[in-house]
């Protein structure tokens, strides 16, 4: 059996899966079935890691795939609730942007330079967490509609639309810094 046919390269492949499911979902105002499928993929986001750090199967393909899985899934949900109106169109055009213009710089660098690793950041991985938190939280307060959970969606809105912001910035610092110290080209890094 191939490496890469292992468990937790399985559930990220269930990840990539049932994006589409949330999606449809929140498009069509079921907003219970969209979170409970939001919240299993999010555990498969979870499980495979853990089962990959566990059995000792980490692969290549698990490492490309999995920010696949997990933009596939955030990105669809947020376009989604964008398109639903149950979010600022405007926080959408935040939040896709940063991953946009991270995307784009990291394949300028794949393209014109050595460089070739582009580990996430502690700030990076902080942006991702609430805009998780973001996209429950709105779930959530679509599926009650009462003014506590209005009031705390807006609140975490508001964190991560400052999160992409403060995440881009610091990956633009970063990036500025791996071109600097950077070989010539020729020689990966």
């Amino acid at each position: 059996m191939p490496r890469w046919l292992n468990l937790p390269n399985a559930f990220t492949a269930l990840r990539i899966l049932l994006a589409p499911l949330v999606i449809v979902a929140v498009l069509q105002g079921r907003h219970w079935q969209a979170l409970e499928w939001f919240l299993v993929a999010a555990v498969t986001d979870v499980v495979d890691g853990a089962l990959a750090r566990r059995l000792d199967k980490p692969t290549a393909i698990g490492a490309y795939f999995d920010p696949i899985a997990d933009k596939c899934l955030l990105s669809g949900v947020f376009l989604a609730l964008g398109w639903s109106r149950m979010v600022p169109r405007w926080m959408v055009a935040i939040v896709l942007g940063r991953d946009l213009y991270i995307l784009l710089a990291a394949s300028a660098c794949l393209l014109w330079t050595p460089l070739r690793k582009f580990p996430p950041s502690l700030l990076g991985k902080a942006s991702t967490f609430m805009q998780i938190s973001t996209v429950v939280a709105w779930l959530v307060r679509d599926a009650y509609g009462t003014a506590p959970l209005v009031a705390a969606a807006d609140i975490l809105m508001w964190f991560a639309v400052a999160l992409a912001f403060a995440s881009g910035f610091e990956y633009t610092i970063r990036g500025v810094r791996l071109l600097r110290a950077a070989p010539p080209k020729g020689r990966a890094v």
